[in-house]
């Protein structure tokens, strides 16, 4: 946030609202101020996260603006809001709704899973004490904030909101309404134990917002049991850190778009990596390296329905083309075209504002390897044997992956600079050669796997070879600069841990990464990556460290750093996908699934070392290939 620019709500202070098929994100003040519809990756009709004037849904008690708590219902994405006034206090609760299934999904879609979206936004408001005014304030602007709302209606607590698209807002409430231009406002006086309601609703197919307090309870009801039956299915250890997995876990469930079974890696676009920079991307597309991380934490945690889901969605993607990009639309769309959104001022003035990823053209050469190492561990994980299809779809990947060894890329941090040889880039093309073997073996495959096997050693030669310099990995062949991405060295059993070279490429991070102990991705004055200014640190290479150092038997500092970071979460426990460490305000795109998958990963770490008597290396966890082959 730029210098005295307080109009902006910290990032990290946004409550995150899911039905599986669009979010929401709520400020402490009580303004709904991110909405896209009807999915994650459309056009918004809130978007005051990224210029004030660009539309939002307002609800609170007359003349208060901070609220005295929040939280989120236990065991839901359900948000519970706190006032007081002087005259009385007063709960809000908003959820996107989901009530019991109604309808099957089209021909390819996920099955059926005994609930759906009721495309509704719901603010909930019960006086708990006293009496309490409320005021409702809904401006919605559509199409990124270009084009105003024109709102009609508003007898009987109804009006509907068009803006010129395909889109139109219905909103329904027990308040007094007034329309004035483009803004629906309305109040209501809450009286002890009195409960009112605001919604807004989309879809042409759809019951749209409920019509009275008790209908809007029941909704509400039916959306926390949602939630909370969902969890139940989970497997969580009895820890005190039981709570972050949890929420972690709600978090991508929550970014799990439900009728394909995609995960976004955020559900926004172009929350600055620097604010008032130019470090600013949309993140609500389904990265193969991203999403394939949740493979892992769903297995461990119980989500096996979860990870089917999204193993089928990848492998549609490879049937249908088996030239793999790095990354995909959530409905399995493949042109991602990059604009900038002039019009907008962006969070705290940091432009330009992004939709789009221009990234879905590049090459990145780790996407072999998080593929094949899904499918083997999803294959271990449920005991399965593959079909002819999947062997064929294996091979023509595998032998991809061999084709692209010779040839530079632009690396798992998606560098805009010149093409180069990372060595994260060949760790995973070494996984997918490996993985690869494993599978053919598996299946039957000798003489395949033999081929494999011996090209993996070559290229595990290679790496030794060109990729240490002085005993560290660094972070491409032609420098010794390091990269945070080189711990995933141990967690995807390249070396074991106990490896010399590993336990110095772990404390060299440590080391020479890191701000006040969280770690960078890189140093951006050794690194070209095309762009301009300073970066935060990460949270997700903050917690690969975790699980290094515990790898490597260093279960102490392992604990301590997952402690403090746990501690950084932001105010709902939510991450973004960096830290300014100075400050401890959370940049990035809000929440950040490869964060929270790395958290779960990290955490599992610590609890597995808790527990194990004899104090060794952990021999248990992998960010990617899950059980260790040589435990």
């Amino acid at each position: 946030m730029s210098p005295g620019d307080n109009r902006f709500p910290p990032i990290g202070s946004y409550g995150f609202l899911s039905d599986c098929h669009t979010s929401a994100l709520v400020s402490f003040a009580g303004s709904v101020e991110w909405l896209c519809l009807p999915r994650f990756d459309s056009p918004s009709a809130f978007a005051a996260l990224l210029d004030r004037g660009a539309g939002h849904f307002r609800l609170g008690p007359r003349g208060v603006v901070v609220p005295i708590s929040r939280r989120y219902e236990p065991g839901t994405l359900i948000v519970e809001t706190t006032w007081v006034t002087d005259t009385g206090w007063v709960v809000i609760h908003d959820a996107l709704t989901i009530g019991e299934w109604a309808a099957p999904g089209g021909p390819g879609s996920r099955p059926d899973t005994g609930h759906e979206s009721d495309h509704s936004l719901l603010r909930l408001m019960t006086c708990v004490d006293g009496e309490v005014e409320m005021d409702m304030e809904c401006l919605p602007r559509f199409a990124y904030g270009a084009e105003d709302a024109d709102w009609s209606g508003g007898e009987l607590g109804e009006a509907i909101a068009g803006g010129g698209g395909e889109v139109e807002l219905r909103l329904t409430s027990d308040m007094e309404l007034t329309l004035e231009g483009g803004v629906a406002r309305g109040t209501m006086r809450l009286r002890e134990d009195e409960t009112g309601f605001c919604a807004v609703s989309w879809g042409n197919d759809d019951p749209g917002g409920p019509r009275s307090a008790p209908e809007a309870t029941e909704r509400l009801d039916s959306t926390a049991e949602f939630w909370r039956d969902w969890l139940r299915n989970g497997d969580f250890p009895d820890h005190p850190w039981r709570l972050h997995l949890q929420r972690s876990a709600l978090v991508l469930k929550g970014l799990t778009y439900t009728p394909t079974g995609a995960i976004v890696a955020a559900p926004t676009t172009s929350l600055p990596e620097t604010p008032g920079g130019e470090r600013n991307w949309d993140y609500r597309y389904s990265w193969i390296r991203d999403s394939t991380f949740t493979l892992w934490a769903l297995h461990t945690l119980g989500f096996d329905q979860e990870a089917r889901d999204f193993m089928r969605f990848v492998l549609d993607l490879c049937r249908r083309d088996p030239k793999l990009q790095i990354m995909y639309g959530i409905g399995g769309e493949k042109d991602l075209t990059e604009r900038t959104l002039d019009h907008l001022s962006g969070y705290a003035g940091s432009k330009p504002v992004r939709v789009g990823n221009s990234a879905f053209e590049q090459r990145q050469h780790d996407i072999w390897g998080a593929l094949l190492d899904s499918i083997y561990l999803h294959e271990k994980a449920l005991r399965g044997a593959g079909t002819p299809t999947d062997r064929k779809l294996i091979r023509e990947q595998v032998e991809a992956a061999i084709a692209a060894w010779p040839l530079p890329d632009q690396g798992i941090w998606e560098s805009r600079g010149e093409p180069r040889h990372y060595v994260s880039s060949k760790l995973m093309i070494w996984v997918a050669v490996d993985r690869g073997a494993r599978l053919a073996r598996r299946i039957g495959f000798e003489e395949v796997a033999e081929g494999w096997e011996e090209t993996a050693e070559r290229f595990h030669g290679e790496i030794l070879e060109r990729g240490v310099r002085d005993g560290v990995f660094c972070q491409h062949y032609d420098t010794d600069a390091l990269d945070a991405s080189t711990l995933l060295i141990p967690l995807v059993r390249f070396l074991p841990p106990d490896d010399p070279r590993v336990h110095d490429t772990v404390e060299a991070i440590a080391d020479r990464l890191t701000e006040d102990g969280f770690v960078l991705r890189y140093r951006v004055e050794e690194t070209d990556d095309g762009l301009r200014g300073e970066e935060g640190t990460f949270l997700i290479c903050s917690f690969w460290l975790v699980s290094a150092l515990s790898e490597i038997g260093d279960q102490a500092r392992a604990r301590a750093l997952c402690e403090r970071l746990l501690e950084s979460a932001g105010w709902l426990d939510l991450f973004a996908e960096e830290l300014e460490t100075p400050s401890g305000r959370h940049l990035g795109n809000f929440p950040q699934a490869f964060t929270h998958l790395a958290l779960i990963n990290a955490v599992s770490h610590v609890i597995a070392d808790e527990r194990r008597e004899d104090g060794g290396v952990t021999a248990v966890f992998s960010e990617m290939g899950g059980v260790r082959e040589d435990a």
